[in-house]
């Protein structure tokens, strides 16, 4: 019967993971707590129980505009739901409480605040309830990154309602959270449902916060018409990047809480509808945003938390196609941060604030795979080598014999009395005579200036590395002091070697990605305007009337009838009787046009890659166009505002990619050839640093770098 109610409402043949376990554990009448990522299918979870139980499910819900597009959503599938909020009249919650007495309502989305309200808990007690959903339950616990205190309200739903079930359900709950859920709604005979918080159709990637407008500006080139939201740290940087975006061309606009309630409601409609396609925000804004076409969603500066910036990253790709999530990262942006937390009268609620602070700052310099940095965070194991979409999997670096480089900033750690941060131990490396480290006498230490042949990124990401496999802890709270662990006094002592990853730039996904499958994109634009045209005239979001996916699979077996159309994943039966002659009419119109058959659908869409792990259209690109124009390294370097550094460890990952790429013009001419060949033979590894010290440090690392293009060919 599930099954059946699942294809004719929703227009889909199958479950997706956990979905018909959750629901046949609704309709058994316990309490069920749902742990699934934004885009994983929390809402049917509650919404086919609806349908099958009798009496109406109360749906609670954080922000109006949610509750709204939920409800038009489910119209349009043809089934009885409506919302109760400050947006509505007298008269019209009236009317609808009337009709839910009556038995025809079988969902009813309601504020949280609502049931604080005395004569609102008498029309629920007066009306057959099936069963309480709290959607975005992390909300009630004052561990979970958003935490609003009319969610508190919903402990005493056990206590007035005894005997109905109620249905919890989250995106981003930490295990503390989830204890707190639990204990808060004062759950008993439970059951859990944890799916998996991977979502594999997006795309992570972190760029340095340098050009960061410049860099945005190619970015956005990547999605022409397609829904982003840009998250910045302020109200008036999230008005000055608005401005530049217009100023450049596109369609953007501004949204924080700094504007006036009427602006923001129409800037959010007229993102929902399609008619603006890129939103500016602050975290103010996407809570309540069920859109599911975001292409692409970008950091501008670093979030509160780890939580927070999954669950934002969470608005893209819903749809389940692939999109995009880029944090434009620096270490400054933690100093922003730190100001607002400083001013936090409580102690606990101030170190938790730094704690989260230094979780999301330990993602943006990681050297690992980034996916499995979020999935960790949150309890679950991830044991692939390369996930395959995420920047550092895509373009992993080489690794070096770290050992000396690792010996020296221990060492500068412990020489400077344990007592201070990376960027003071940074400074005493590379010899700078700052007054701070006058002052403190560090710069007549024996490490002072010992590592100056680096650069300070370098040595940030090298001591971000050694925090990572446990040689060095960076203590939480207000000054994040850098300790030597136990593990790392063993090194030490025991003169261990060390492989490292070499550092280098952090770079964007590639510009020429796959396409989530292979449709006719002019069939595709028209019947996405036929979606816009039919949503406009009833007020809703586009993707109400059909998601992205189904257009997509219209124009990839180009259904005739309406036994073919129905096929199609997404179209129900409402759906079909509603606009199926409509979709038909262009897509037949079309196929005698261009000359094209139906063709049998058989299963689901098969689709492609969400990324492909290729070299060219990303950075490396640029400097592969330079090297072909035979530009000299430094000259590379000067235009694209890198150091030589960084531009020869891109030479050597477009080698990898292309061993006959021409870059015999770069060969170095000199009588040491054979003694620098030596040099890195003495070491399997063909390692940097060894074959420097072999050589007095007479090469700079950039120059020895080139050297072993040529040697190892």
């Amino acid at each position: 019967m599930i099954e059946q109610k699942l294809k004719n409402f929703f227009g889909y043949d199958t479950f997706r993971p956990l979905q018909k376990e959750i629901v046949e554990h609704v309709l058994s009448g316990r309490d069920t707590l749902v742990l699934m990522p934004t885009g994983g299918g929390k809402s049917l979870c509650y919404q086919l129980p609806a349908l099958v139980l009798e009496g109406m499910a109360v749906v609670v819900s954080p922000l109006i505009a949610l509750m709204k597009d939920q409800v038009d959503a489910l119209l349009s599938n043809g089934i009885s739901a409506a919302f109760i909020n400050s947006s509505i009249s007298a008269f019209e919650i009236d009317t609808i409480q009337e009709s839910a007495r009556s038995g025809a309502l079988k969902i009813l989305y309601v504020a949280p605040e609502r049931l604080s309200m005395g004569f609102f808990l008498n029309f629920l007690r007066d009306t057959p309830i099936s069963f309480f959903a709290i959607d975005e339950a992390h909300c009630i616990s004052e561990w979970g990154h958003d935490f609003r205190p009319e969610y508190r309200n919903l402990k005493n739903l056990r206590d007035k309602f005894l005997k109905i079930p109620v249905v919890a359900l989250t995106a981003t709950a930490t295990s503390r959270v989830r204890d707190d859920i639990l204990a808060q709604l004062k759950m008993t005979d439970y059951k859990v449902f944890s799916s998996s918080f991977n979502r594999p159709n997006l795309h992570y990637s972190v760029l340095p916060k340098k050009n960061t407008f410049d860099s945005l500006v190619k970015l956005l080139g990547k999605y022409p018409d397609e829904s982003v939201i840009i998250y910045c740290f302020s109200r008036k940087e999230t008005e000055s990047v608005a401005e530049s975006l217009v100023l450049a061309g596109f369609s953007a606009l501004p949204y924080h809480a700094g504007l006036d309630g009427e602006v923001r409601q129409e800037t959010q409609e007229r993102f929902i509808r399609d008619d603006v396609a890129i939103i500016v925000a602050t975290i103010a804004f996407g809570m309540g945003i069920d859109k599911p076409d975001v292409r692409l969603v970008v950091h501008y500066g670093l979030p509160k938390s780890v939580e927070g910036y999954y669950q934002e990253t969470g608005r893209a790709g819903r749809d389940g196609l692939p999109a995009e999530c880029v944090l434009f990262f620096s270490p400054a942006d933690r100093m922003k941060q730190e100001v607002f937390l400083r001013e936090i009268s409580d102690p606990a609620e101030r170190d938790n604030g730094y704690r989260k602070l230094e979780q999301i700052s330990a993602y943006g310099e990681i050297s690992g795979c980034r996916r499995e940095y979020l999935l960790r965070y949150f309890g679950e194991p991830w044991e692939r080598q390369n996930c395959g979409t995420c920047d550092r999997c895509l373009a992993p670096s080489a690794t070096f014999d770290g050992t000396l480089i690792a010996q020296k900033i221990l060492s500068a750690i412990i020489r400077t009395g344990s007592a201070f941060g990376a960027k003071h131990v940074i400074d005493v490396l590379l010899g700078r005579s700052l007054a701070k480290v006058l002052e403190r006498g560090h710069d007549r230490i024996t490490v002072f200036g010992i590592a100056k042949d680096f650069s300070e990124e370098f040595l940030r990401q090298i001591i971000a590395q050694l925090i990572e496999k446990g040689l060095v802890e960076k203590a939480s709270g207000q000054y994040p002091i850098l300790k030597v662990t136990s593990v790392g006094m063993v090194f030490l002592r025991d003169r261990a070697s060390i492989s490292l990853r070499e550092p280098q730039e952090v770079v964007g996904v590639d510009e020429e990605a796959e396409k989530s499958v292979d449709y006719d994109q002019e069939l595709y634009a028209r019947l996405r305007a036929l979606r816009k045209q039919l949503a406009d005239k009833r007020g809703w979001p586009p993707y109400v009337v059909c998601g992205n996916a189904s257009l997509e699979e219209m124009a990839v077996y180009f259904p005739q009838s309406r036994d073919s159309l129905s096929r199609i994943s997404g179209i129900g039966q409402q759906k079909l009787e509603q606009w199926g002659d409509l979709f038909l009419g262009v897509i037949v119109d079309y196929a005698r046009e261009k000359g094209i058959s139906e063709k049998p659908k058989v299963g689901s869409v098969s689709r492609a890659p969400v990324r492909k792990a290729a070299l060219v259209g990303t950075t490396y690109g640029e400097t592969k166009k330079m090297l072909l124009d035979k530009v000299p390294l430094a000259e590379i370097a000067r235009r694209r505002g890198m150091v030589i550094g960084t531009i020869a460890s891109h030479v050597e990952k477009l080698m990898e990619t292309d061993p006959n790429l021409d870059i015999d013009y770069l060969k170095p001419e000199t009588e040491r050839f054979d003694e620098i060949l030596s040099a890195f033979r003495e070491d399997e590894k063909w390692a940097l640093s060894p074959a420097r010290e072999r050589l007095g440090g007479e090469l700079s690392y950039d120059e020895l770098r080139i050297f072993r293009l040529f040697i190892r060919r």
